[in-house]
């Protein structure tokens, strides 16, 4: 969803017996995926925070992470490319236009050019990869009839050796039959990360309402509207209401306040009072997995920048996970440096992305010269 949360609230990856947290990328490596031919970040942290000019790619590093998180699950791939309205139309078999996501879009680059999208950490091992099958001779020799009949192309995404196989699309009707032939055949899937997503645009009720479900009635949900209280003081609780106990559509957050006044719909406090309190409940959602913010700054007065950031860390080391937000806004940079600059031991990261001559590149702040910025007002967006 562009503007929403995506919880992956059902399928967790849980730490080793040996307790050494491996569900966070230390680095980054990007290659030929969408806008990005190559991408290197040697130091992510605990808290990154991405700026850059716009259309330098940070948005496309957060769908990166998604994918990556998803471990390349057909339905994160197929978001991402929804979400930027990167779609293609076929005919099915009544002659009728149908629209899919266009997966050729994956790729930095198109036919023969095309090089197979890897993303995962620096070096060679736990890369996520997608590619097309070009050679279908080792696959079984039902699925290979099924493709040269149906004249399909195939989809491979690669994680830890285990290997899944996506038709290029399933809105044709020979495509249907293909989907069907790979889905009996899937191999053992990995499970993913927890991963929560949060858009620029505001949460939706059904959003919060799902956040919210994943920690009613938890130490999680004060916290969360300890972090409503910096943007709406006197709030007293929270609660969701309305039809579909069992399911979230249909129903709404609603605040109590203090002095008796009747409850009123979260939403109605405002964008920020809604960003607040959504990006600690994603925290609470996504614990020892990933937290993805895009345009972080969003809804969220100047003063409270800071206040904003010292939350998301806190909360970060409490729950294990891993956020990757981006901005526009020097407001929200000086807010980040100065909060990494009181939490020292919680490695909040700044790093620009540029880009030049069609190259992508990471420039990393070190702390001095956070300090520095944000003492002196620094560009460096």
């Amino acid at each position: 969803m562009s503007g929403g949360a995506t919880p992956k609230g059902a399928d967790v990856a849980t730490l080793p017996e040996d307790g050494i947290d491996r569900s966070r990328l230390a680095s980054l490596s990007i290659t030929g995926f969408r806008g990005i031919d190559q991408l290197q970040i040697p130091r992510l942290g605990r808290v990154a925070l991405l700026a850059g000019q716009n259309g330098v790619g940070k948005t496309t590093v957060l769908e990166a992470l998604r994918i990556y998180a998803a471990r390349g699950g057909i339905d994160a791939l197929r978001e991402v490319l929804s979400c930027r309205d990167e779609l293609t139309t076929f005919r099915d078999e009544d002659g009728d236009s149908v629209t899919a996501p266009a997966l050729d879009r994956l790729f930095h680059q198109n036919g023969d050019d095309r090089v197979p999208v890897a993303i995962g950490p620096i070096g060679d091992e736990g890369k996520l990869k997608i590619d097309t099958v070009e050679d279908v001779s080792h696959l079984p020799d039902a699925l290979i009839d099924t493709i040269e009949k149906e004249g399909a192309r195939v989809l491979r995404v690669e994680f830890d050796d285990v290997r899944s196989f996506y038709p290029w699309s399933s809105s044709t009707w020979q495509e249907r039959r293909l989907w069907r032939a790979l889905q009996s055949r899937e191999a053992e899937s990995l499970p993913p990360l927890r991963c929560v997503s949060l858009g620029p645009g505001p949460l939706d009720n059904q959003d919060l309402v799902t956040l919210l479900d994943g920690v009613a009635l938890t130490d999680d949900e004060d916290l969360a509207i300890e972090a409503l209280r910096l943007v709406y003081r006197g709030v007293d609780g929270v609660a969701a209401i309305g039809t579909g106990r069992l399911h979230s559509r249909g129903r709404r957050v609603i605040v109590r306040r203090g002095n008796g006044a009747y409850p009123v719909p979260l939403r109605s406090l405002g964008d920020g009072a809604t960003r607040m309190f959504g990006t600690s409940l994603a925290l609470a959602n996504c614990r020892d997995g990933i937290l993805l913010i895009d345009e972080a700054e969003n809804g969220i007065h100047y003063t409270l920048q800071s206040e904003f950031w010292s939350m998301v860390m806190c909360a970060a080391k409490a729950n294990n996970t891993q956020v990757v937000a981006t901005t526009h806004s020097r407001d929200c940079i000086n807010g980040f440096a100065t909060a990494a600059l009181e939490s020292p031991e919680i490695n909040g990261n700044l790093i620009r992305i540029d880009r030049h001559r069609g190259k992508t590149y990471a420039v990393e702040y070190s702390k001095e010269e956070l300090e520095t910025a944000a003492e002196q007002n620094i560009e460096v967006r």
